[in-house]
């Protein structure tokens, strides 16, 4: 794999796709994507806050790299910032966008990593590194529930997962996230149900499955991803400031878990968030074990759904 170092521009083989997040969503898509042998980026932001962290990429943004299910996303580290005069810019677009990424991201290193089979990771919760590496796919699987600055000109194949997209208009194509029967649709117009606030129902049991913080403040974690716990066990402490945090003092509030079962996923130790952010998941079926470190079979659906299109697309057919 060569690379032009007078553009800094990385030379495609097989399609070069960006996806915007890394949460365990994101993380199937990215999986599929690149087991299907396509050149994968991933776009996070610096403070993730993935629960079901043992299938999330973005748990690299901390540990320099993240595995799951035997593919390997690395932490590709930003340059320094540099003051960019927007007068005299010269990028691969040749324009101010792309000068101002490429001053941020070294293409080389990006390549590097790819060329060892694995997915970078960017620190690029705007996606800047867009408009310098150029990719021919843009997913975005956020998951904010709303559209976070992807534009249908972003690539010439614009993806959005989840509410918050118009197909035709900001993307041009919506996957349906939604459990039930349109799971992983493919919408060609228009947009995708809207969000309930309601958790998918697991073994008869839905919003009681999942934990969101009695109060704000650092957390720690008593209990880990994995545990089987009864109803009211204490699973973390959250402390309200960082001071009672890094001395453990007295001064906490419990988070005890809602139902009996497994800790499916559960906030990074030390994450600060406000009252009500979602910090912990129990699976109530103690069976299941195994589903704490694999792919959930909604991320596997989704994903599939956009490589069917990332594969019309490579192919010629026009679906949208």
């Amino acid at each position: 794999m060569s690379m032009n170092q007078s553009n800094n521009q990385i030379i495609k083989k097989n399609l070069l796709i960006i996806c915007r997040g890394a949460g365990d969503l994101a993380t199937g898509i990215i999986h599929r994507l690149h087991r299907a042998g396509h050149r994968v980026i991933a776009l996070e932001t610096d403070y993730p806050a993935a629960i079901r962290r043992q299938v999330s990429f973005c748990e690299a943004v901390y540990d320099g790299s993240a595995a799951v299910e035997g593919v390997t996303a690395r932490l590709v580290p930003a340059l320094a910032d540099a003051e960019t005069d927007t007068e005299t810019y010269s990028g691969i677009n040749d324009t101010p966008a792309a000068h101002i990424a490429s001053e941020k991201w070294d293409s080389s290193a990006i390549e590097a990593v790819l060329e060892a089979g694995e997915v970078p990771l960017l620190i690029d919760p705007k996606g800047e590194s867009i408009a310098l590496l150029k990719p021919d796919v843009v997913v975005d699987a956020i998951i904010a529930k709303k559209n976070l600055g992807t534009t249908i000109d972003m690539a010439p194949l614009v993806i959005g997962v989840g509410p918050g997209f118009t197909a035709g208009q900001d993307v041009h194509l919506v996957i349906e996230s939604m459990r039930g029967h349109n799971l992983a649709r493919i919408i060609t117009d228009g947009m995708a149900q809207p969000n309930t606030g309601v958790p998918g129902n697991i073994a008869g049991f839905t919003s009681e499955r999942v934990i969101h913080a009695p109060a704000a403040g650092y957390i720690h974690d008593v209990r880990k991803i994995g545990d089987i716990v009864q109803k009211g066990d204490e699973i973390a402490r959250i402390y309200p400031d960082k001071e009672s945090y890094d001395n453990a003092l007295s001064e906490y509030v419990p988070v005890n878990a809602t139902i009996t079962g497994i800790i499916r996923g559960l906030i990074r130790e030390g994450y600060y968030f406000r009252k009500g952010f979602k910090i912990a998941d129990i699976d109530p079926r103690e069976s299941e074990i195994t589903n704490c470190f694999t792919i959930s079979d909604k991320a596997r659906s989704i994903a599939g759904s956009v490589l069917e299109a990332v594969s019309a697309f490579e192919h010629g057919v026009k679906i949208y």
